[in-house]
């Protein structure tokens, strides 16, 4: 080697031991954190509420906008079916292209209004329950 010159060798860190020994104080500062956490929790336990009730909403919660639909559901229907109607039409969501996979048809073409009219009940349906929240 050329003098200045510096080894690739001197470089480098060994993995073994000094990586292994630095994770290994890693890990057990985080065990040493975890366990000073665990000692102030148990001696200055946080005061618990009531028991939690899912079939009582508290009147501040509102859900995100892509859930006000669902969540106005279960004010104006009986909560069970406010659980199933959502269940059973996304399982008809879900299975309707193996059940519809005849060709269009002078008699399917007739009907079509009536589906689009479903449709758009639907939709309008969704809007609405989303909006008068």
């Amino acid at each position: 080697m050329a003098e200045g010159e510096i080894n690739p060798e001197d470089k480098t860190i060994p993995f073994f031991p000094d990586h292994i020994t630095t994770e290994a104080k890693v890990a057990l500062g985080i065990l040493v954190l975890t366990v000073i956490v665990g000692i102030i929790g148990l001696f200055m336990p946080v005061g618990l509420e009531s028991p939690a009730d899912p079939m009582v909403t508290p009147a501040h919660t509102k859900p995100e906008w892509y859930f006000l639909f669902l969540f106005q559901l279960l004010k104006y229907i009986p909560k069970t079916l406010g659980v199933l109607i959502p269940t059973v039409a996304l399982i008809v969501l879900m299975v309707w292209p193996f059940i519809d996979n005849k060709q269009d048809t002078r008699k399917a073409v007739r009907f079509r209004w009536i589906l689009t009219a479903i449709g758009m009940l639907f939709i309008i349906t969704l809007t609405v329950l989303g909006w008068i929240s």
